[in-house]
């Protein structure tokens, strides 16, 4: 008997993936932004970046003040005439981010299925039974059985330095809830996200007007990341902030999608905004684990059709703390390629981690080697 051959049209031969990576006639269409500070503010940290294919560098008013931020920049320019690597400069706002508050920045331990209390009295110490934090209403929105999650700069989901908690209780302004795993929190702020609740705050907030409006205009800033938008009016807004400034009214606004209220607003916003990036950290506490592939496929896909670029965030957050991504990891950048993203942000893999020129290396490397296989599978 003969047996069957199933007859594959290759895209790509297989012998090429033992070949040794090397620069091609394709350079890599997709862009990293790269998130500069704690462990990238030094002129040569930052000149390997750029070297290693960063092309934007994000300073992220989250934390660290104007001056911090200054010094860093100062330093990129420094590093852009020695290396002759162009990169444009992309503020991202604070939004109505709620946080927790740890002024005496002692790490604070949490242990499992005890309780905690959230209280707005930020002058009180954050101790392992109450973490003071930035916003008073959040007795007036959350009840029994919501689920919140802490964890330090957009949420790295590992169960030892973020903790998910259950409201059990709403005691005048405090919330008291039940922690779900034992954790530990160190630093001076944590971030704050209540599941599918909406938080009655300014998406530009009075302190990013400041920001914005010294840091950002002395800077002429490329694009402003416009965190936690919700509603097309919101970038119509910045947009009228910016322009009202005069010197920025040809920066860039980068809508960041980062929960359910932006889902559900993702055509308008797309509209009225320049590019969008999808803040896959805050998306994945807001909405199920499997379904938020879904939003990632289809608002990648908008994008493209509007000719407007996506921006894809959280894809190797290993390299936190290790040489090497996940093949998980890898594979994932790839395929936000493949799908046509078109620029990775990386956050705090290059803020405060170990090995941020790697990162910017790796996931450079990784878009190189799909620019040429997506030109295949677009012709097939």
């Amino acid at each position: 008997m003969h047996s069957n051959h199933l007859l594959l049209e290759e895209p790509i031969r297989m012998a090429s993936i033992l070949e040794s990576s090397k620069s091609t006639f394709f350079p890599a269409m997709s862009r990293i932004v790269g998130t500069l500070g704690i462990n990238s503010q030094s002129v040569e940290t930052i000149s390997a970046c750029l070297k290693a294919g960063m092309s934007v560098a994000r300073f992220d008013f989250s934390w660290g003040d104007a001056e911090f931020h200054q010094k860093t920049l100062e330093n990129l320019k420094i590093a852009i005439k020695s290396t002759k690597k162009l990169c444009a400069v992309m503020l991202d706002t604070v939004g109505p981010e709620l946080q927790v508050v740890n002024k005496s920045e002692r790490p604070v331990s949490l242990q499992e299925e005890t309780l905690v209390v959230l209280t707005p009295d930020q002058d009180k110490e954050a101790t392992s039974n109450l973490l003071p934090i930035n916003f008073s209403g959040l007795s007036k929105v959350v009840t029994k059985g919501d689920t919140i999650f802490i964890g330090q700069y957009l949420f790295t989901g590992s169960e030892t330095t973020s903790v998910w908690l259950e409201v059990t209780e709403v005691n005048g302004e405090e919330v008291v809830c039940l922690i779900k795993n034992s954790a530990t929190l160190s630093g001076p702020l944590y971030t704050l996200h209540v599941s599918q609740i909406r938080i009655d705050l300014p998406t530009l907030t009075d302190k990013d007007k400041e920001v914005i409006s010294t840091w950002g205009v002395r800077n002429n800033i490329d694009f402003l990341s416009l965190s936690y938008t919700r509603h097309a009016e919101d970038v119509r807004h910045a947009r009228e902030f910016l322009s009202k400034l005069g010197d920025l009214n040809q920066t860039q606004i980068f809508a960041k999608i980062e929960n359910v209220e932006g889902l559900n607003h993702f055509d308008e916003i797309l509209q009225e905004a320049d590019g969008i990036i999808l803040s896959r950290g805050n998306l994945g506490i807001d909405l199920p684990p499997e379904k938020v592939f879904l939003f990632q496929k289809a608002a990648v896909y908008k994008c493209n059709m509007a000719g407007k670029p996506a921006v894809v965030t959280r894809v190797v957050d290993s390299m936190t703390d290790n040489l090497r991504p996940t093949r998980a990891e890898a594979t994932d950048v790839a395929n936000a390629i493949l799908d046509g993203s078109d620029a990775i942000l990386l956050g705090a893999e290059t803020l405060r981690g170990l090995y941020p020129v790697e990162t910017i290396s790796i996931v450079g490397k990784i878009c190189a080697e799909v620019t040429p296989f997506s030109y295949c599978c677009k012709e097939i």
